[in-house]
């Protein structure tokens, strides 16, 4: 029998870095695989098309928006979220 360990880490939004328009967890940064953004934005703003390295994970809180991945996009609603591959280009809105 195999045993997994996992470390957990707890981080309260008031611990993340505020830039622009969004709290940052940038896995880089928190020795983690991925990165996350807490935005808050007002309708139609968010980040412009942009690319990062790693996975990048954004939770839609309240409201709606409309993300851009490639040539894609999509409204993602409250509730839920929406993940995508480092090297894409993406955009908020």
């Amino acid at each position: 029998m195999s045993l997994i360990s996992c470390v957990m880490s707890f981080t309260s939004l008031e611990q993340l870095p505020f830039v622009g328009m969004s709290y940052e967890f940038v896995g880089e940064t928190q020795g983690a695989p991925f990165s996350a953004y807490i935005v808050k934005a007002k309708p139609g703003q968010g980040p412009p098309l942009h690319k990062h390295p790693y996975v990048e994970v954004a939770f839609t809180l309240e409201g709606c928006a409309t993300i851009t991945i490639g040539d894609e996009q999509r409204e993602v609603k409250a509730g839920r979220h929406r993940r995508h591959s480092g090297g894409d280009t993406a955009s908020l809105r």
